[in-house]
């Protein structure tokens, strides 16, 4: 364990000025607090959070810093109080061993729960200063090497993979490779330690093949510098065994494949010199393609350069070689501390290296609890990056695979939500289009335009899945509550009663509802029946429904009846009025037979979807035959003409001869149709079967297509698809 004086000498060696009091008070209160307790390790528990100030000392960060490594587990370990801790050491202090503490105490659900739990209480706290994670990253680098000493293997492992997906990832982001190279290797070492033992058993293998190579391959990479008239400081080193693992799974390539199982990184004075030396390189030796990457040019959002490139280098040996300044190197490794802001004045988090801190805030405020918060952070954190630019040329980093949708919503918010479509390169491309290094990216927005719901399937960054999901939850539950308020009016009007908001509160609590609307909500998904909510309220129609209800199983023909009775007697009051609702939230029409304006249908009542149209004449009715009660009348006329496309399906056989698909396409579109989907069944020699979705207005509108495709020489037949 440090002793006391030798914590005081570290910082004072890179801090002369550093508050040597403070310092022992805080080493002697936090000994003191933890007195006689014990780590799993058998050693005096106070040994963690001085191991803690060591690390922080390494990283030389202020004394607040060390003195609240010291202090970290106060609060949660011992008697001691945040009031104390204030009074002692003073509210900066106070709030960032608040913000370190861990949540143990909190009463979660799993494990799954606490993971995201802890990281949202940290992510809060880091967002006024990143002091908070730099303590943290201290706490969970000296855990993981003493992690061997916790005899439960399940929770070794928990801890292994919370490190290897939150922990690692944000050192990273800060730019402190060492600390997160180190936490990578420790958590591999227990979640795959065969894996790492096979790695390290082929490592040893080329050590003794050739000991010599790496400095051989050093002198040689010296001399080509010095022929160029360069002075730099080279030096070589395999890469962890982790790097070298994941490499291995991402490209699906054999340890023997790996083109930088070496890397050698050369110093030189400035920035110049860095494309001079690689100059040198490159005319020297075979470079390796899609090997180089500047992020001198375009630094990484964490602030890190350097020039990496990839060539056949001395003794034939493939090397990645990096290439940087003395700055830039201590950047790579310490990261935010490398460039000290605590000094003058308080942390700010308003720099651009910060930006994915903000992004994080952002998905905090629009995730609805802690687990899809974690998702989205593990999306937002885990993937390599591509770096696209606006018209004006600002940098915007995303996730590889990051499409148009993505870059909206990095912009702004608002930008995403109204994004109608995207110019990339000056093309209008598809809002599905995956970005690519480079591109500059330009979007359309409407301010009638909303997010629409299939947006998800294709977005990447944490950042826009949660504004879409916040978007479809907040609109979803608008739907519910509309359409069960029609559902209960309707219901209610029948037995002669009005569904008044005293009735419904006062029953609210037979169904675990907090409010009236999220009863009416739970009445529109489907979750509570209509009827359920009328005898709740009114208990003495249940005996009547009882006495109703002499057969269990209604003919369908009589569930068809009644839909279609009621609506040739124009009952409109019997109708459900779904004026507004949009399709794919409250209202979904149904694939088997793709409902048209127009067509005679029926809604049913489907659990946790709200309504689904079919056509009156729909086989899937059959398997609702025994469950009227989900049965429900509606009409077009309460949908809203020309509020959105409708897919009509039709079956068509087209002569297999030259034009015939063109025909079939002009058609369709001289008649305003839009075809979304083809599908080809059948092939003959004379003929092929195909089955074409077409976006169309109604079923007028389909009609008309089809007897203009019937009266086409190249179409042999033609009729509307019903599955």
């Amino acid at each position: 364990m440090i002793r006391q004086f030798e914590l005081v000498e570290r910082v004072q060696s890179y801090d002369p000025e550093a508050d040597e009091d403070m310092l022992n008070r805080a080493y002697v209160y936090g000994l003191k607090k933890h007195g006689t307790q014990l780590r799993a390790s058998g050693d005096p528990y106070f040994s963690h959070p001085v191991e803690v100030a060591g690390i922080l000392a390494e990283m030389r960060l202020d004394t607040s810093s060390i003195v609240t490594g010291l202090l970290h587990d106060t609060i949660e370990d011992t008697d001691a109080t945040r009031e104390e801790i204030a009074g002692i050491f003073g509210e900066d202090i106070a709030r960032l061993v608040d913000g370190v503490t861990k949540l143990s105490r909190l009463e979660v659900q799993s494990e799954t729960t606490k993971e995201a739990e802890n990281l949202r209480k940290l992510v809060l706290a880091m967002s006024s200063d990143i002091r908070v994670l730099l303590v943290k990253l201290a706490d969970r680098l000296h855990n993981m090497r003493t992690l061997k000493h916790i005899k439960d293997p399940a929770r070794r492992r928990r801890i292994a993979r919370e490190t290897m997906d939150i922990y690692a990832p944000l050192a990273s982001r800060i730019g402190m490779e060492n600390v997160k190279r180190e936490l990578e290797e420790l958590a591999f070492a227990e979640l795959n330690p065969d894996g790492r033992a096979s790695v390290l058993a082929r490592l040893g293998y080329l050590k003794e093949k050739g000991e010599q190579i790496v400095p051989q391959i050093e002198a040689e990479l010296t001399q080509t510098l010095k022929e160029g008239g360069l002075e730099g400081q080279v030096s070589g080193r395999e890469k962890t065994p982790y790097s070298i693992w994941r490499k291995m799974q991402q490209k699906n390539v054999s340890f023997e494949q790996l083109a930088d199982i070496m890397a050698f990184r050369i110093i030189v004075a400035d920035a110049a010199q860095c494309y001079q030396a690689l100059g040198l390189l490159h005319s020297r030796y075979q470079v390796l393609p899609q090997r180089f990457k500047d992020y001198i040019s375009v630094p990484k959002p964490n602030g890190y350069r350097s020039l990496h490139t990839g060539v056949i280098g001395p003794l034939g040996q493939r090397i990645e070689i990096q290439i940087r300044t003395a700055e830039m190197q201590d950047q790579a490794e310490r990261g935010v501390a490398a460039h000290w802001i605590y000094k003058q004045g308080g942390p700010s988090t308003d720099a651009p290296q910060y930006a994915w801190l903000r992004s994080l805030i952002e998905i905090l405020d629009k995730a609805p609890n802690a687990e899809e918060f974690l998702e989205h952070t593990k999306l937002e954190m885990f993937q390599d990056q591509v770096f696209c630019f606006t018209p004006k040329g600002k940098l915007i980093a995303l996730p590889r695979g990051a499409t148009p949708i993505d870059f909206a919503y990095a912009v702004h918010s608002q930008v995403g939500d109204t994004c109608v479509g995207a110019k990339i390169n000056g093309r209008m491309l598809p809002l599905r289009t995956q970005l690519s290094n480079g591109d500059q990216i330009e979007i359309v927005t409407s301010k009638a335009q909303t997010p629409s719901p299939t947006w998800e399937r294709f977005a990447v960054t944490g950042k826009a899945k949660a504004a879409i999901r916040r978007f479809i939850r907040t609109r979803q539950r608008e739907q519910y509550v509309q359409l069960g308020r029609s559902l209960l009016d309707k219901a209610f009007h029948e037995e002669g009663y009005e569904a008044t908001e005293k009735g419904l509160a006062d029953v609210k609590a037979n169904f675990k509802q907090a409010t009236t609307d999220d009863l009416v909500a739970a009445v529109g998904a489907g979750l509570i029946g209509a009827r359920e909510v009328l005898i709740a309220v009114y208990p003495g129609l249940k005996q009547k429904q009882q006495r109703k209800s002499g057969a269990d199983v209604v003919p369908i023909s009589r569930a068809r009846n009644k839909a279609a009775k009621a609506r040739e007697s124009k009952r409109e009051s019997s109708q459900i009025a779904i004026t507004g609702l949009i399709p794919g939230m409250a209202v979904h029409f149904a694939r088997c037979c793709h409902p048209l304006p127009g067509d005679r249908i029926v809604g049913i009542i489907t659990t946790g979807k709200g309504v689904t149209i079919h056509t009156i004449d729909c086989a899937t009715l059959e398997s609702f035959s025994d469950a009227p009660e989900r049965w429900i009348d509606v009409g077009w006329d309460a949908v809203g003409e020309g509020e959105a496309a409708y897919t009509g399906r039709l079956k068509i056989t087209v002569a297999n001869q030259p034009g015939s698909l063109s025909s079939l396409s002009t058609v369709i579109a001289r008649h305003e149709g839009n075809i979304s989907n083809l599908r080809i069944v059948n092939r003959s020699m004379d003929f092929f079967d195909m089955v074409i979705d077409v976006e169309v207005a109604d079923v007028k509108h389909l009609a008309d297509i089809t007897a203009a495709l019937r009266a086409t020489p190249a179409i042999n037949a033609v009729e509307r698809a019903r599955n």
